[in-house]
């Protein structure tokens, strides 16, 4: 089990020692920076590899909740991700942490989680209501919108699966298939595709 720290700053000129001093007290046997990189950036290098390395029983840990997440969406999605791969997090100056044990983890921590989950609601209802006004548009001037739903069959689905088969890391995919982590991860957790090829009769 490994404690990993995840420092970020958005300017090349500005530093993070003060982030790496607060990591390094909370016992993280190795940080990951990213220097100069805004945090709507999709792809983040050291990101991207503190993620590959993770695994089951090991602890994220970021100075605070904005040095991780694009926004709100996907620092929730991230916090679902270590969840259901048994990885713990903790924010150093927002007080949370999702191990139990943790002096600031607890009923607290899943009071913060919740927070964030509201407000990652409130983003995808508002993103669907531009999503329906900007349909109801085009319908009244004839034309047809929206995108079709992304089933297992999809050439990027069943493409993400051959190249996980291959051994190739979820953050090396999406560079490949031109998709975000998150939606990698939701690519390949559909399950239903393998099953389908697996059993596809040749021809």
């Amino acid at each position: 089990m490994a404690r990993l720290g995840y420092a970020r700053v958005s300017l090349a000129d500005q530093k993070t020692d003060l982030q790496i001093r607060e990591l390094e007290a909370a016992g993280c046997e190795r940080i990951y920076k990213d220097q100069g990189i805004s945090g709507t950036r999709v792809s983040r290098p050291e990101l991207d590899r503190m993620l590959d390395r993770l695994g089951p029983g090991d602890e994220v840990v970021v100075w605070k909740l904005d040095r991780l997440g694009r926004n709100t969406r996907h620092l929730l999605e991230l916090l679902d991700d270590f969840k259901s791969l048994g990885i713990r997090f903790r924010s150093l100056r927002d007080g949370i942490a999702t191990d139990p044990a943790s002096e600031v983890g607890g009923a607290m921590a899943q009071a913060m989680v919740t927070i964030i989950s509201a407000f990652a609601q409130l983003e995808r209802d508002q993103l669907s209501e531009r999503t329906k006004a900007g349909m109801a548009a085009a319908a009244a001037n004839g034309r047809k919108a929206g995108r079709r739903d992304i089933t297992t069959g999809h050439e990027k689905v069943k493409r993400a699966h051959e190249l996980k088969a291959r051994g190739l890391k979820p953050s090396d995919i999406g560079k490949i298939i031109g998709a975000s982590r998150a939606t990698v991860y939701r690519y390949l957790g559909m399950d239903s595709y393998s099953h389908r090829a697996d059993n596809k009769p040749t021809s």
